[in-house]
């Protein structure tokens, strides 16, 4: 039997609910695979957030009109709690409690439709996956603590939900990559990017939906609106696809996301043709192969300057940006560094898009800051519409050398964040950090990107003194034959040498 917790009737802060939350993951250590936490902690906390918001607003109804019905009838929420489905009236007897929360969460389905597939995606029910008596204690620990608005505010149990998932990628690396961009990285990305009021935002692989809400709290830190920046996603992986509808959510912000394969079948669509955007991001799994044939018969003509070879889908990815952006718009992708000189049909697309002059911005970043590889990735940024002193050039930042070393993983400090955002925003040469190099010296090269060959990141060779050298070295040999001398000495009066 699990005793029902004492409810803890006080605001929360931002370390309080991310150890209260990782508490929950150590309930399920050792009955539950590490890869599926996220599987039955996220919509639980989905829920008992929903849950509390609405007695919250309820109650504050109850007192503005003195009656139960007036309340229920006169107060707006943004979702809707059937009579019964509150998560009090499921704590009110756990027996079943399984089948119990698939019960109540499939009415909260029926009166919100936009939460099908996202609150009740996981099925409670499967012992073999999770015991009853694990399940219990998981539902007690999540009943302790208000969720309301008036003890935790949305941005705080949003950043709750970001910790959660970067410890399960922690716990799960491989699965984390298909979902996960270090947020340092999206840092980067975003203000680089920079999106205004009224831009519209795309990422055709949003994964937790992070590129999103950081451009959101980016306008909001910039001391605009950010309800004038609409948000938009795609993903292929439905469980994806559920975990970054409830990140939305749960930052109480408004995102259009929708799920399936943006290169097969994009879903943003306007008087049957694509619909295109201010900004487009994305991190895409590297080096996707089996594309080929999606492109070479794509409806919406997006790959209309070459077709990818079959093992690598990158540079698909950034026509698909292209295609997705307007006439005066501006992107950003994060990929692993062979796009940026392999040759074949890769080299020739990377060719026509420079001479088309729409990349902006190359940035080589550091070893092992991704989950799922150690390799290096790189920035590229592009632009429809450069400024007049930027036309005709690249920029390129060799930001590999600054970072922060973990046990397992390195890190972008602020400080290395902010000195590769200076750098674009100064777009200028940095000694040993960043080069502007014309088309025409790219051409020489062959079209090719690596960073390395436009910012010398080397040191240069010390000059070295022959004569002064030589002396020194005869002055050792010397000092060795000297000891020599004396060690043999000391051997033959100890007997050892004759």
């Amino acid at each position: 039997m699990v005793l029902q917790q004492k409810i803890v009737e006080e605001r929360l802060t931002q370390q309080d609910l991310e150890q209260s939350l990782w508490k929950a993951a150590d309930i399920l250590r050792g009955a539950v695979k590490p890869e599926k936490y996220g599987n039955y902690m996220l919509p639980l906390l989905f829920y008992k957030r929903l849950s509390d918001v609405w007695v919250h607003e309820y109650n504050q109804a109850l007192k503005k009109y003195n009656s139960s019905e007036a309340a229920k009838q006169k107060f707006v929420h943004r979702f809707v709690v059937p009579d019964g489905s509150l998560w009090d009236d499921v704590r009110k007897d756990t027996k079943n409690l399984g089948q119990k929360l698939n019960n109540v969460l499939e009415k909260v389905v029926k009166s919100n439709p936009e939460l099908e597939g996202v609150i009740n995606r996981t099925d409670f029910n499967r012992q073999e996956e999770i015991p009853t008596d694990r399940l219990i204690r998981l539902f007690e620990h999540f009943s302790q603590y208000r969720l309301g608005n008036e003890y935790v505010a949305p941005d705080l149990l949003g950043n709750a939900y970001e910790y959660l998932l970067k410890q399960f990628n922690e716990l799960a690396p491989q699965r984390a990559g298909e979902f996960y961009t270090p947020r340092e990285v999206v840092r980067v990305m975003i203000q680089i990017l920079d999106p205004e009021e009224g831009d519209e935002v795309f990422d055709p692989c949003c994964g937790s939906g992070g590129m999103l809400i950081f451009s959101h709290y980016h306008l909001a830190g910039k001391g605009k609106n950010p309800k004038k920046l609409f948000l938009y996603g795609q993903e292929i992986n439905v469980d994806t696809w559920a975990i970054a509808k409830t990140n939305i959510m749960l930052h109480d912000m408004v995102a259009e996301i929708h799920q399936g394969d943006s290169i097969a079948d994009p879903k943003f669509l306007d008087r049957g043709g694509l619909k295109r955007f201010d900004i487009a991001i994305t991190n895409p799994m590297w080096n996707q192969d089996g594309y080929k044939q999606l492109l070479e018969n794509d409806r919406f003509n997006r790959f209309q300057w070459g077709i990818v070879p079959n093992g690598s889908a990158d540079w698909g990815w950034i026509q698909l940006l292209l295609a997705s952006i307007e006439d005066k718009g501006r992107a950003g992708i994060v990929l692993d560094q062979g796009a940026l000189f392999r040759g074949g049909a890769e080299g020739e697309i990377r060719k026509k898009i420079l001479e088309k002059d729409w990349v902006g911005c190359v940035v080589a970043l550091p070893e092992k800051l991704f989950y799922n590889t150690g390799a290096p990735g790189c920035l590229i940024f592009l632009n429809k519409n450069k400024p007049a002193d930027r036309k005709g050039k690249v920029l390129f930042i060799y930001a590999a050398n600054g970072f922060e070393k973990l046990k397992a993983m390195n890190r972008l400090r602020d400080e290395d964040i902010a000195k590769t955002v200076d750098a674009y925003r100064k777009y200028t040469e940095v000694p040993k950090y960043s080069s502007v190099i014309r088309l025409d010296k790219l051409k020489e090269n062959d079209y090719n990107l690596s960073v390395t060959r436009y910012v010398d990141v080397f040191e240069e060779d010390q000059q070295v003194d022959v004569g002064q050298t030589w002396k020194e070295l005869k002055k050792l040999e010397s000092e060795r034959q000297e000891i020599e001398t004396k060690l043999s000495s000391y051997l033959k009066e100890l007997g050892y040498e004759r």
